[in-house]
């Protein structure tokens, strides 16, 4: 009876222990958060305006409910803070800087994201952690990302809904993401690359893999169906709703029914994702399920029980790691001190570049650029001939939503009454690769667009190249002054706009690259 006393006490002593050392680490948790509730805020913000990333608000609960499952597995493990995690959270904490200086707000998202497993691991030790991996690496689906796959996914759709109608017998004309059949015109938007349906699809799909099966591959072919499954639905999805369009004599898929085919199209395809991932399910299982049981149990009497720090050694390291962490936000705070507000600079584009002179401007079009300080625009023509258009958009002191390097900075948005963009591609141009574009309007004019960017001193089209001299800048103690530039002609022939854009670019970068440097010199008075 005496024995059986002791048992019982120390197996309640040993779930006290777990419980100490839960609270130790969600302390620590707590305290990272708070550190980083800046970046934690512009994940909420995202989450609740927009459709394709409200699951975030459900993905920490689901991690929560992840870790709860695995309590009983938990309370067999040793319990003991481990030091080596300090060298994940050396990379993270720059890597956080670095994308916060460079304003990459999904990389300052994601960074920060991935600290939270490495506290557990640093308060809670390796074992812990490793048990823990899916559980808290399903954090990873609360950051807001996925926006880079829109063109692609767009183009794809495009391409598969056009294919399609051809197989059918429609005849198709296309351009880019814009097409048209005898009984209207079609144009892919945002909304229809399907991003939404591949983001839900990913999230639903690795968390059935895991709650499902238990051997890589089968997790693995999960997962890879979840990624192809909804690309193609949604291929599918927008050949079907075009034809009910012109088997009705464009009446019908036309407005909310549009939105309404492509949810239930959606849903009828994630059941049969998730009915064919019954085909290979494991009829026999070698264990029970990860995590099954009820609260922290003690090892079985007589059995050896796991080395298990005490819960004040556990906060200790939490609360370490989590000041460690907050080195990141201080160095951008000293980082913010350092650089001076930018005052606005004149921009004044010459009469005369080499043989162009000013000249009338020619269109109303015009490029969305946000948030900037200051631009510049000039038409300019070379002996009688076709002319250019240069449009110089300048940011100075950048920040969240007035930066240079954004998916807002468009040549046209989407929907626009006049104006569209059937496609964008990179092109080499002289010894710089440029954004180039084909954009038309609603009155038949045909533009061809360039576009680039100066960034303190250096020249570039590539977004990520650009955030690079953006963090260089940083580092230096500069604002990241930088300036988007287009230019526009009309399209006479695909090689003689090409080579007119290219002469005037030649004479153009010189100048320009003076007019920018007085101007960065003037934003810092």
């Amino acid at each position: 009876m005496a024995r059986a006393q002791a048992e019982v006490a120390r197996g309640m002593a040993g779930t006290a222990a777990g419980w100490h050392a839960a609270a130790a680490v969600a302390l620590g948790l707590a305290l990272l958060a708070a550190i980083y509730h800046e970046t934690l805020g512009s994940m909420v913000r995202i989450w609740w305006r927009s459709e394709t990333f409200a699951h975030g608000f459900l993905i920490f609960p689901i991690s929560a409910w992840l870790v709860w499952r695995e309590r009983a597995a938990l309370a067999g493990l040793p319990l003991a803070p481990d030091w080596r995690a300090l060298a994940a959270l050396a990379v993270l904490v720059p890597g956080w800087l670095v994308a916060r200086e460079a304003d990459i707000l999904v990389g300052e998202q994601l960074a920060f994201v991935l600290m939270l497993p490495v506290l557990v691991w640093l308060a809670a030790g390796r074992a812990v952690a490793r048990r823990l991996m899916f559980p808290l690496g399903f954090l990873v689906f609360a950051v807001p990302m996925g926006e880079a796959l829109v063109p692609p996914l767009m183009d794809f759709t495009a391409d598969f809904t056009v294919a399609l109608l051809r197989l059918t017998g429609i005849p198709v004309y296309q351009e880019g993401t814009f097409f048209s059949i005898p009984s209207g015109d079609w144009v892919v938007v945002e909304g229809c690359s399907g991003v939404r349906y591949l983001i839900a699809s990913v999230t639903l799909g690795t968390l059935y893999a895991y709650l499902t099966y238990r051997t890589l591959w089968r997790r693995a072919l999960m997962v890879a169906l979840s990624v192809l499954v909804p690309i193609v639905a949604n291929g599918l999805r927008a050949y079907m709703i075009v034809m009910i369009a012109h088997l009705s004599g464009m009446r019908l898929a036309l407005g909310v029914d549009h939105f309404i085919y492509g949810w239930v199209f959606f849903g009828v395809v994630m059941f049969l994702l998730f009915w064919l991932g019954t085909l290979w399910q494991e009829r026999e299982a070698a264990g029970p399920l990860p995590g099954r049981g009820a609260g922290f149990q003690p090892a079985r009497a007589g059995g050896p029980r796991p080395a298990r720090a005490p819960a004040g050694r556990i906060a200790a390291a939490a609360v370490a790691g989590a000041l460690v962490a907050s080195a990141g936000p201080a160095a951008a705070a000293w980082l913010d001190r350092s650089v001076r507000a930018a005052a606005v600079p004149a921009l004044a584009l010459p009469e005369r570049l080499g043989a162009w002179s000013a000249a009338p401007d020619f269109t109303r079009f015009a490029p969305r650029y946000v948030g900037h300080l200051a631009q510049a625009r000039r038409a300019y023509a070379r002996a009688g001939g076709p002319p250019v258009l240069v449009q110089v958009f300048w940011y100075s002191g950048q920040r969240q939503g007035a930066e240079l390097v954004s998916s807002a900075n468009v040549l046209v948005p989407q929907k626009h009454p006049v104006w569209r963009q059937p496609w964008e591609r990179s092109f080499a141009a002289g010894g710089l690769v440029v954004r180039e574009a084909l954009v038309r309007s609603a009155r038949g004019e045909s533009l061809l667009a360039w576009r680039l960017m100066w960034i303190d001193g250096r020249w570039t089209a590539r977004p990520l190249e650009a955030k690079l001299y953006e963090v260089l800048a940083a580092l230096r103690g500069h604002r990241r002054d930088g300036a988007g530039i287009v230019l526009v002609t009309p399209l006479d022939g695909m090689d003689a706009a090409r080579a007119r854009l290219g002469s005037f670019l030649a004479v153009l970068r010189g100048p320009l690259d003076a007019l920018l440097a007085r101007a960065s010199r003037e934003a810092g008075r």
